[in-house]
């Protein structure tokens, strides 16, 4: 039997659980996750391997009307992915009214209804598993979807996970994967560090300077295991390691005090939570020089 292979957009409002969901389905952390809007800036790729076939997700961010440049670069990141995908996953809160922002994406979506499948998420959230309220907004707002592509699921605990990619795989054309099954992403090394940085900082800073930074590699060097590091120090019996310069930059020069923090508590903080969550992600060492600028 051939097997499948498909690009696959999650598209969704902001804050709806679609990087939490990528994370679920490809098993491992591939986008970052804050209760801040629009914390996904970029067209994140998820892998997932199954016996089915590949599919590869597009996490985009969270569309949101807004006259912002850096908005309506992200509306542009997110409707180029909807037009290249094979296949979109509409991704809703179950747990909040449906409002203004799902009628536009639900809008947004009407042409691409035979290729769309719908989870509706954080049903952990809501008393009544039946989704009733949202189900209903579908109906009312996207009735070209057929009935039997929308999917309650639960990213948080995994439920409903299993259905819903059964139907992406229902609708996905058969072909050659696109990566090897070793992988679950093809972000670059830096990125995948820096938008770490940027979730523990995200989610630390949210009240004082919520999307008013940045991060940026300044200067990286791995060692191998028992090789100098870059004190000219080696130890047989230690992991390899990669150590990596970043700079947290802002906006204005006051926010600079809020990222260092009283006695520099504050970037500390954040420096040893990305440490501990990127040791998770590789199998290096991690060891991080984080500053402010």
């Amino acid at each position: 039997m051939l097997k499948k292979a498909a690009f696959v957009a999650l598209v969704g409002r902001p804050s709806v659980g679609k990087s939490t969901l990528l994370n679920r389905i490809c098993g491992e952390k591939v986008s970052i996750v804050s209760a801040v809007p629009q914390t996904t800036r970029n067209a994140i790729r998820g892998i997932a391997n199954r016996e089915q076939g590949q599919l590869v997700f597009i996490d985009t961010p969270g569309r949101y009307k807004s006259e912002k440049k850096i908005n309506k670069k992200l509306l542009e990141i997110s409707a180029k992915a909807i037009e290249e995908s094979d296949i979109i996953l509409y991704v809703l809160d179950a747990s909040r009214p449906s409002g203004p922002e799902d009628e536009e994406v639900a809008s947004l979506l009407a042409p691409y209804a035979q290729r769309t499948v719908s989870a509706i998420n954080k049903i952990d959230a809501i008393d009544n598993a039946d989704c009733g309220r949202t189900i209903e907004f579908l109906s009312q707002n996207f009735s070209a979807l057929p009935e039997d592509r929308r999917f309650p699921v639960s990213a948080k605990n995994n439920d409903g996970i299993g259905a819903l990619l059964s139907a992406l795989y229902d609708l996905a054309p058969e072909g050659e994967p696109f990566y090897g099954e070793e992988y679950y992403t093809d972000q670059e090394v830096d990125f995948r560090i820096a938008e770490i940085i940027r979730e523990q900082a995200i989610n630390r800073l949210r009240q004082e300077v919520p999307h008013a930074l940045h991060v940026e590699i300044a200067d990286a060097q791995f060692t191998e295991a028992g090789s100098p590091d870059v004190q000219g120090t080696s130890n047989a019996q230690e992991r390899s390691k990669l150590w990596v310069r970043a700079f947290i930059v802002v906006e204005r020069e006051s926010q600079k005090g809020i990222v260092v923090g009283k006695g520099g508590t504050m970037i500390k903080k954040i420096r040893l939570a990305s440490q501990r969550e990127l040791r998770r992600i590789f199998d290096w060492k991690i060891e991080l020089d984080l500053r402010v600028k």
